[in-house]
């Protein structure tokens, strides 16, 4: 049992040291699913609930014990319908970082393919961006660099078209039908326009609106990169795993886009939305004084 030592009657062993700090894992992620959404108040609702149940146990108020044990005893269920979208939503993040979410492992397993890069030239995309936040016009494009992302795709109008500037401004025109919504990118193409996206259930500042909630949220799901460019003020943000890195110029636009691309890790580089307030309200405060 490869026993390690004993607390009086309680034996530990290396099995139980691997138990215990793979579930302090799991409840870590948890709350960092849950942390900065309203599902973290009820998260706590019900774990009061349980305490205050073993306590009425404890003291034997009978009719209190009923009433508390049959609401846990439909607890689980209850949890499943309230948590619906975080259960979904970490089930997709355990997704989208398996290996078997890699379209080409079985391809690469059998016959020891190596990866294909999924760079090509971004200069439409930067060009594009540029004249886009030059006019104040708003823009969403997702950028994927191991997707095609079909389940998004066919919520729009599918193009499957080359990657060029005067595409991506004549799509978030005004007057364009396809303007309103997100542009997916995924291997130098246009895979589809006018897409919807989730739209993300966390806390954002005020000065951040539906399009940049949607950044958030498809950043959240997706393991993608998703550009946001403001109709108010023209400020180019980019959103990747739930974080936001605002009023980037077009070089840091470049640079990130190419890192992601590329498969460098950029994931640290970029700021919790709760942090870049916090941050916004300080600097605030001292222009003000």
């Amino acid at each position: 049992m490869n026993l390690l030592f004993k607390i009086g009657f309680l034996e530990i062993s290396v099995v139980n040291l691997i138990d215990i700090t793979l579930v302090s894992i799991l409840i870590y992620q948890v709350y960092k699913l849950l942390r900065g959404s309203v599902a973290i108040k009820i998260f706590l609702g019900f774990l009061s609930i349980y305490l205050i149940y073993l306590l009425v146990s404890a003291l034997r108020m009978e009719l209190l014990s009923i009433i508390l044990g049959q609401f846990m005893g439909v607890g689980i269920i209850a949890a499943i319908i309230i948590f619906a979208p975080e259960i979904r939503k970490f089930l997709l993040i355990i997704g989208r970082s398996s290996f078997l979410s890699n379209e080409n492992f079985l391809q690469e397993l059998l016959f020891w393919r190596k990866k294909e890069s999924q760079a090509f030239n971004i200069n439409p995309i930067i060009e594009a961006t540029k004249s886009l936040s030059g006019t104040n016009t708003g823009a969403l494009m997702v950028i994927s660099s191991g997707s095609e992302l079909k389940f998004y795709a066919e919520s729009g109008d599918l193009l499957d078209a080359v990657v060029s500037k005067r595409l991506l401004i004549s799509i978030f025109n005004k007057y364009s039908p396809l303007h309103d919504g997100a542009v997916i990118i995924y291997n130098g193409k246009v895979k589809a326009a006018r897409c919807i996206l989730p739209v993300t259930e966390r806390d954002v500042p005020a000065q951040f609106g539906l399009r940049h909630r949607a950044a958030i949220g498809m950043s959240e799901t997706t393991d993608t990169l998703v550009l946001t460019v403001s109709e108010e003020t023209g400020q180019i943000s980019l959103a990747k795993n739930g974080k936001i890195m605002h009023n980037l110029s077009i070089q840091e636009v470049r640079e990130f886009i190419n890192d992601y691309l590329t498969g460098v890790d950029i994931d640290e580089k970029f700021e919790p939305v709760s942090i870049y307030e916090a941050k916004r309200v300080k600097k605030a405060a001292s222009s003000s004084n």
